[in-house]
Order: C-alpha cells, then sequence, then structure tokens
C-alpha cells in the first residue's frame, strides 16, 4: 500500500466514525423517480416526458459549490453562454441551439423575469446567487404555448429554496479563492462569496430568509489591460408560507439583487473608470387551492430594475414588470392532465442620456409612451397511456398592445417501450414560439421602430432514450429550427441605423448527445455533446462542437471528488475595422478544460469542506475577442448546516 492509498484510507475510515446510517444511493433513485415539471406544469416521472429535460438537483448543485449560476448551466447540453470564462463582470450572451438572449426565458419559482430596460428583454443571470437555488430546469425548444414571449430556444425554471420542516434550520457557505489571468502565478485571493440562510417551519407556517454576497477583483476586463476591475454583488431573499387548510395555502416573497461592475473599453483597448450598476428588486405572492383532482394556482410579481452605466457615454435605465400567471391544473385520472390559464404581463421603462451638446441627463425614452400589455390565454393537455404512448399538446393566443393578436401551439408525442432492461422512449415534437420586440426597439426615438412585429419560430424535434435500469441512460436528439420576421439593426444608408425585422429567414439546426453512465455505486459519468449549425450570418462566438464530461466518484460516505472536461469548437467574432468602417471577421482558436473538485464532511456531516481547482492546465484560450480569460484558479470554503 502507498502512502497516498493510505492517507486516503484513513480519511475516509476517521469520517465514519459516529456514522450510524448508511447513506442511500440516489443515483439509482433520481433516474427511477426523478421528476420534471416544466414541459406540462404537472410533476410527471421524466420518464413519462416527451422532452429530454435537463434537471440539476440539489444533490448535484451540493456538488457545484463555488460555481456561478451561469458556469452550472453553461456546462448543458446545447447551451453557450459566453462569458462565464471572463472577468466576473462580463455580459453574459446565452447561445442556445444557435439562438440569442432574446430567445430564452427565465423563470423563477415558475414566474418569468426579464428585463425590460434590456434590447434584448432578458434576464442577468450575474443577478442570481447560486446558494440560494433548489434546482435548476431547462426546457429546450419553443415553449411559448406554456410560457409565453421569449420561450423560442429554452426555458431555464430556477426553483428556490424553501423552509426546512425543522422549527429551526441554518446554513452558511463561505468561498475564497483567486481570480487571475493565464499569465499571473501569484495566486492571492481575490474572489470572496459568503452566503447565509435562516428558515424553519412552526405548525402551519415556514419562513426562509437568506443573504448573500460576492466580491471579485484581480482580473482586468479586456486582455491588455493593467489596472484590474472589481465586480461586487449582494442578494436577498425572503420567503413566507401559511398552510390555512387542507386546500389552501399561500407563499408571498420578496427579494433584492445589487451589484456593480467596473469594466473597461474594449473598442479603444485602453484601461477606464468605466462602472455598471444594477439593482433589481421583486415581490410577489403565490396562493394555491387543491381540490379533488386538481388545482388553481396563482403566480403573481411585480419586478423593478434600475441600471446605471457609467462611461464616455453615460446612461440610466429603470424597468417595471408586473406579471400574474393563472392556471387550473385537472388530473383526469393519471392518465389524462389539462391546464387551462391566463397569463398577463405590463412592462413599461425609462431612459436617460447625455446628448453632445449637454453635460445633463435628459430623458431618451419616455415610460409614458414605452410601454405595452400581454394577455394571453392557453390550454395544454398531457395524456400517459398504459401501452407507453404519452402525448403533450397545447395552443396560445397571444395578445399584444403594440401588435395585435398571435397564436402558438405544439404537439409532442413519444412513445416508451418497458424492456427487461429499462425502457426505450422515442419521441417528436413540432412547436413554434414567438419573441415580442423590446420597449427599447419599440421606442427608442433615434433606433426605435413602432411598426416592429413579433419574431416567429418554429422547431422540429425527433429524439430517442434508451434507459438501462440502476447503470445508464443515453439520449440523441436532432433539432431544426427556422427563424421569420428576424429583427436585425439595419444600415438604411448614411449611417442612419434603425430597428426592422428581415425580410428572409432562418434555419438552426443541430444534435444533441446525453449520458449518464454509472460504471459502479460510486463511479458515475455524466457527458453530453452538441453539434450545432447556423447560417453565417448568425454564427458569431456559437461554437460547432462542444463537449462536456464529468466523473463524479464517491469515495467514501464522507468523501466526494470529480475532474471535469470541457471542449469548446473553433468560433468567429466580429471586430470593428476603423479604416474600412466595416466589421472583419475572426476566428477564435477551439480550446480544452480540466476541472478538478473535491468535498469532505466532519462534524457528524454538518459540515463540508470542498475545493476547486479551474482551468487545471492553465490554457491560454479566448472566449471573448478582446477581453481577459481566466487561468487556473483555485477556491476553497465550506459549508456549514445546523
Amino acid at each position: 500500500m502507498n502512502k497516498n492509498t493510505f492517507v486516503l484510507g484513513m480519511l475516509c475510515s476517521i469520517s465514519m466514525l459516529g456514522f450510524a446510517q448508511q447513506q442511500k444511493d440516489s443515483t439509482t433513485v433520481e433516474q427511477l423517480d426523478e421528476v420534471v415539471i416544466t414541459d406540462s406544469k404537472f410533476n410527471l416521472k421524466r420518464e413519462n416526458s416527451g422532452k429530454v429535460i435537463t434537471k440539476i438537483t440539489q444533490k448535484e448543485l451540493q456538488h457545484l459549490q463555488g460555481k456561478t449560476v451561469a458556469e452550472i448551466i453553461n456546462a448543458t447540453a446545447g447551451i453557450e453562454i459566453n462569458g462565464t470564462k471572463s472577468n466576473a463582470g462580463q455580459n453574459l450572451s446565452y447561445f442556445i441551439r444557435g439562438g440569442r438572449n432574446r430567445q430564452v426565458l427565465v423563470l423563477i419559482d415558475g414566474i418569468a423575469v426579464t428585463d425590460a430596460s434590456q434590447i434584448a428583454n432578458d434576464y442577468d443571470l450575474r443577478l442570481l446567487n447560486a446558494d440560494q437555488i433548489e434546482s435548476i430546469e431547462i426546457l429546450k425548444g419553443a415553449s411559448s404555448t406554456l410560457y409565453g414571449s421569449g420561450a423560442a430556444t429554452a426555458v431555464i425554471n430556477i426553483k428556490l429554496k424553501e423552509a426546512s420542516k425543522n422549527k429551526v434550520s441554518a446554513n452558511f457557505r463561505s468561498v475564497l479563492g483567486t481570480n487571475q489571468s493565464v499569465n499571473d502565478d501569484n495566486y492571492a485571493i481575490e474572489d470572496f462569496k459568503n452566503s447565509v440562510s435562516v428558515n424553519g417551519t412552526l405548525n402551519n407556517f415556514n419562513y426562509l430568509a437568506s443573504f448573500g454576497n460576492q466580491y471579485t477583483n484581480g482580473l482586468s476586463a479586456i486582455s491588455n489591460g493593467t489596472e484590474s476591475d472589481a465586480f461586487n454583488a449582494i442578494n436577498g431573499n425572503l420567503k413566507l408560507g401559511y398552510q390555512f387548510s387542507n386546500a389552501f395555502k399561500l407563499n408571498v416573497y420578496g427579494s433584492f439583487d445589487k451589484y456593480k461592475a467596473e469594466f473597461d473599453d474594449a473598442f479603444s483597448g485602453i484601461d477606464t473608470d468605466d462602472l455598471s450598476t444594477s439593482k433589481q428588486y421583486r415581490v410577489g405572492v403565490s396562493p394555491e387551492y387543491t381540490y379533488k383532482n386538481g388545482s388553481v394556482t396563482l403566480n403573481a410579481a411585480y419586478n423593478t430594475i434600475d441600471r446605471n452605466i457609467y462611461s464616455s457615454y453615460p446612461a440610466q435605465f429603470n424597468a417595471d414588470s408586473y406579471a400574474a400567471d393563472v392556471f387550473n391544473r385537472y388530473n383526469f385520472n393519471d392518465k389524462f392532465y389539462t391546464v387551462i390559464g391566463v397569463n398577463a404581463q405590463e412592462n413599461k421603462m425609462e431612459s436617460f442620456s447625455i446628448p453632445f451638446s449637454s453635460t445633463d441627463f435628459e430623458q431618451s425614452i419616455n415610460p409614458d409612451a414605452a410601454q405595452f400589455t400581454i394577455i394571453d390565454p392557453y390550454a395544454n393537455v398531457v395524456y400517459v397511456s398504459d401501452f407507453g404512448l404519452n402525448v403533450n399538446a397545447g395552443t396560445r393566443l397571444n395578445n399584444h398592445s403594440e401588435y395585435g393578436s398571435h397564436v402558438v401551439y405544439s404537439v409532442n408525442p413519444s412513445f416508451k417501450k418497458e424492456t427487461n432492461f429499462g425502457y426505450l422512449k422515442g419521441l417528436a415534437s413540432y412547436s413554434t414560439a414567438y419573441i415580442t420586440p423590446s420597449l427599447y426597439q419599440l421606442f427608442e426615438p433615434t433606433y426605435g421602430n413602432a411598426d416592429l412585429k413579433p419574431e416567429e419560430n418554429s422547431t422540429i424535434e425527433i429524439g430517442a432514450e434508451l434507459n438501462i435500469k440502476d447503470k445508464a441512460t443515453v439520449s440523441l436528439v436532432y433539432f431544426t429550427r427556422d427563424e421569420k420576421n428576424f429583427i436585425d439593426f439595419v444600415d438604411l444608408g448614411g449611417f442612419v441605423f434603425q430597428y426592422n425585422n428581415v425580410d428572409e429567414s432562418f434555419t438552426a439546426s443541430g444534435i444533441e448527445f446525453t449520458a449518464n453512465y454509472k460504471f459502479t455505486k460510486s463511479l458515475v459519468l455524466n457527458a453530453n455533446a452538441t453539434y450545432t449549425k447556423v447560417e453565417d450570418d448568425l454564427s458569431l462566438r456559437i461554437p460547432e462542437l462542444k463537449a462536456n464530461a464529468r466523473l463524479d466518484y464517491q469515495l467514501c460516505d464522507k468523501t466526494f471528488m470529480s475532474v471535469s472536461y470541457q471542449f469548446n469548437d473553433d468560433r468567429t467574432d466580429a471586430v470593428y475595422n476603423s479604416t474600412t468602417f466595416m466589421n472583419d471577421e475572426i476566428t477564435m482558436k477551439s480550446y480544452s478544460l480540466l476541472d478538478f473538485y473535491v468535498s469532505h464532511k466532519i462534524a457528524k456531516n454538518k459540515v463540508t469542506l470542498f475545493a476547486n481547482v479551474t482551468n487545471l492546465l492553465n490554457e491560454e484560450y479566448v472566449e471573448l475577442f478582446g477581453y481577459s480569460t481566466k487561468g487556473r484558479n483555485i477556491n476553497v470554503g465550506f459549508n456549514l448546516s445546523l
């Protein structure tokens, strides 16, 4: 026995003292009983879903401690979130199945969240604290039938943590780490993340209060920068619930999320003192009434966001969003499920900027004009047969105050064949989606166009999933998406630009492969690979081939370790040429990254110690042209549960 083996053996032996009960091997349990909700709004077994849904459970999140929400999601099939490997304050671009930010819808506890002040009307994942999340479901493909505008390439459904059943529970987490480029080797502590949560249940009342903060420095925003740019974020979350009776419960919540991000001007390539800030406040209420075979739920929320940019071109943006989704779920006989609902939204924004001839802020977008309402009735049905046929279908009528009505629909049959070794499932779907123009695109006085039409797209999916009991789950899906009325920033001539619908249609297609393989009870491989083909005009920063793999090893009951690998193919980017006044296309070379994670439980499982090493081989690469990229970095932390 060598020295390393002896030390590891002793570590596992010591950790088992006082451990009375073996932990359950949950890999098998999760594969057989994993429940998903995003594709139907019902709790259905994953094997009965006609979609291949990625679910990141709390157990997996515990093994990803120290990572941001965007970093966690970026390792799933079909997804490239550009900006996760750069400076902490870098803007994030969501390239899912070859789409853009405006084609991705984020849900928090079942209700859509958007930033009505953004050009793409998208939600900034930098605002979220990963420590506050219970689970994440990612549903890819057109899903406007259930979720409305923006659900064109994916829906990211984030479920926040809920109160424990104990009267009082508490959780503390702290992470310290480095934040350096490939050319640095001082390993200074520049990344600090902390969070605390207190929660519990007292009779029929439950509560949860949490707070988190992040401060990251040490890395310049631009690749040739000489001064570091800091990122500072704080988050607070309060959830209160009361079970009035077996039939009726009420939850209310409030949260705030703030960050400050220093940035540089990559166009000029010089260090600046530029700063962007964002403040988000959310309040909501979610009553639910349950009756025989069904329930009525209301999700209503108010969200306000204030953004400021302090640079050579300073600007202020304010946005208010009201959203309410009321729906009735009815289960006829555990075979036939229906959802009928109405979704309503009201968005408005204003902005201020400093004209060239002035030094004072002036209002550029008036909130009295820059607002719209949406009222969408929708219906969805799910049929789960005894002989393996499952059908998920629905329709939605979008009524928009600016452009009228629009119908979307979806049909998603699948067939599951039970076998002696598990099951084999085939699936297909045809679904349509729409993306409403943002308030900025409609009402910005210089570039806006009130005559814009919604973008439309239709997606076809064909796939198969193979499950081998207690051993493996493998899926393969082909998708193709046709886009119409694409909204682009068009040159009208004479350096006059405006947002317009493009006449021609675009197509994106690809193949997604995912696999979970259990070599032994303690050794599990998770892998995925995506091939994406996008027309040249839309292919910027999108890798044609991307692959992820993670090998998890439960060394003993208390010690866990994993090795992660990611490959990103060549990507193109556009760089402005001041001589030709045109964009030059450049190629960013492919790269591979290797990460390592280890955790160990002590103090009767109440304390978890963990460490991450990212970009283990310190590979040099470019994620976004002109901007810095992280080299090898290390973080260590602990999680205390009481």
